[in-house]
């Protein structure tokens, strides 16, 4: 007799009815189920009766201020009730999931057994789960394997019969730079358009994935100037500019020279601060009032602060406006960022406050987490008034006799044209904070060299203008008053490895490691240095009457650049 017969003899004559192991162990199971189903509703209902009652105070504590560490002789025993019912739960379940499956291989019948193994090959050997099938490891190992085996010109010719969504490409190639130009062929195809002068090489398309932008299918040049040195509360700076209007970066740096020959520029900032204003309606505008009442209430802002405060280790609340119209309230909260532009961050922080608002307003409706009371990418006298970002005044005296040699104009022409423009203009034609020449260039400009969103230019650009004459009308006082600059050192497109180096070339590169948000707020000063080094030249070309010919020279192409050059 071989050995495999004798393993399969030996299992029989082990137990001849095949069965008296199982009988056995299942009378032993049915008799302690009644006192452990007993136990195991115990348990539950002490767990979650002492975590409900532990919220409660704890939420209590938080209203009334009271420390959480802080414990009665009730909330004590309700811990400790809490802890041994977690322990006995996880050691019961947790160790009953975990051998769920032997459980099942050792309730196996064992004549199924001793047939399934009798006469091959793994007679005597323990039993082991099937290996996956081929097709689902594959994909766990590399994704879409016939998709990778595809030619540039198959997966084309898919992305235009609709059999492979465009957006898809990333996820399913694995490979961003080569989804990217699928996707240039595949549009230009479908469009009938060329792409002929749309870049490709050059750009790490794996540091937009999930992050800047979708579906590219490429990238756009735009130069980059410098202006300066910028000399700012005794500091000196090379601003980067991306643009491509001529004239703009050349005259900002005369402004620079301007300003760097008088002694420079100081700036403050007044302000910091991002905002998101949530949108919530009630039944009545008297429930709607009894929000907008507690949420101003000084003795709320403490548990309100703590409940914002959670959603980020550098998110502070600051404030929170409430202004209603009927039953709808619009709550405007304000907070700190560190050196991130805020808005995500703000986000999760209202986020926060909405849903524990819930509990105590069960009737609130939320409406929409912004209902442009915030105001984001838009022109708002809230904005103006109350600020955003951060709020910053920059200013400098320019000396007599730079605004003759340099700016080629005279103090009392740029103080009269400046309240006949920027201010009276201005007001002619109803502007909202466009009491200014043109602060927008300077701000784009700079926006998109260090990877700012461009889109926050509408608001980033308010400012006002000032020019007055002092020392006896012989000098020139200038500022520039701008309420909601935002901007940021990290996230967004500040991650870019252009504007990374932009960044870095104005030393506020990512975050302050000594003093969070100190770098997006120095930013927020080189930008207000840079408009009043933009607003002094542009006005002073107007008041000398080279506007128009300087266009001429530099804002016209020209492939003879000897000429320009001279």
């Amino acid at each position: 007799m071989d050995v495999h017969q004798q393993s399969v003899n030996a299992i029989i004559r082990s137990d001849p009815s095949g069965k008296s192991s199982k009988t056995k162990k299942q009378k032993q199971d049915s008799q302690s189920q009644p006192s452990l189903y007993l136990a195991n509703a115990v348990f539950f209902v002490l767990f979650f009766s002492v975590a409900y009652f532990l919220l409660q105070r704890w939420r209590e504590k938080i209203r009334t201020s009271t420390p959480l560490h802080v414990l009665t002789i009730s909330e004590m025993v309700a811990v400790v009730s809490l802890i041994a019912s977690f322990i006995y739960l996880m050691a019961f379940f947790g160790i009953a999931f975990i051998l769920n499956p032997i459980s099942i291989l050792e309730e196996e019948d064992d004549e199924a057994v001793i047939e399934k193994y009798s006469g091959s090959c793994l007679a005597g050997v323990s039993p082991k789960l099937p290996p996956l099938p081929p097709k689902i490891l594959a994909e766990k190992v590399a994704p879409a394997p016939v998709l990778l085996s595809m030619e540039d010109e198959e997966v084309v010719g898919a992305v235009v019969s609709g059999s492979i969504p465009s957006y898809s490409l990333e996820s399913k190639l694995g490979d961003c730079k080569r989804a990217a130009a699928i996707r240039n062929q595949a549009v230009e195809r479908v469009t009938g358009r060329s792409l002929e002068g749309l870049p490709m090489e050059g750009f790490d398309y794996d540091s937009i994935l999930g992050q800047c932008c979708e579906m590219p299918i490429g990238f756009v040049q735009i130069p980059v100037g410098v202006a300066g040195p910028l000399l700012l509360d005794e500091n000196e700076y090379t601003v980067p500019m991306a643009t491509t209007e001529g004239c703009l970066v050349a005259s900002t740096n005369r402004g620079c020279k301007a300003i760097y020959v008088s002694g420079g520029a100081s700036a403050v900032v007044l302000r910091d601060g991002m905002t998101r204003a949530p949108v919530v309606r009630f039944n009545s505008a008297k429930r709607a009032s009894q929000l907008k009442f507690f949420l101003e209430d000084p003795q709320s802002f403490d548990s309100l602060s703590h409940t914002f405060n959670k959603s980020s280790r550098f998110a502070r609340l600051q404030s929170i406006k409430a202004n209603m119209a009927g039953k709808n309230l619009y709550i405007r909260f304000t907070c700190s960022t560190g050196d991130a532009m805020g808005m995500n961050m703000v986000s999760k922080g209202v986020q926060n406050v909405l849903d524990f608002l819930q509990n105590d307003f069960p009737d609130m409706e939320v409406i929409g987490i912004s209902g442009n009371f915030c105001s984001d990418k838009k022109a708002a006298a809230v904005n103006w008034i109350e600020g955003r970002g951060k709020s910053v005044v920059c200013e400098a005296v320019i000396k007599e006799e730079v605004v003759k040699k340099v700016l080629k104009t005279s103090v009392e022409s740029l103080v009269e044209l400046n309240m006949l423009k920027n201010l009276t203009g201005s007001a002619m034609a109803g502007a909202l904070g466009g009491f200014n020449a043109h602060a927008s260039n300077i701000v784009s400009a700079i926006y998109l060299a260090t990877g700012q969103d461009p889109a926050q230019d509408v608001e980033s650009s308010h400012c006002m203008t000032m020019m007055e004459a002092v020392n006896d009308g012989k000098d020139l006082h200038v500022s520039v008053t701008m309420p909601c600059i935002e901007v940021g050192t990290v996230g967004g497109g500040t991650q870019l490895a252009s504007q990374s180096a932009c960044l870095n070339l104005l030393g506020v590169k990512g975050a302050s490691k000594e003093t969070p948000g100190a770098n997006s707020r120095k930013l927020a000063t080189i930008v207000a240095g840079s408009v009043l080094a933009g607003e002094l030249s542009l006005m002073s070309a107007i008041a000398a009457g080279q506007l128009v010919k300087s266009h001429m020279k530099y804002n016209r192409s020209s492939k003879d650049v000897t000429k320009v050059a001279s």
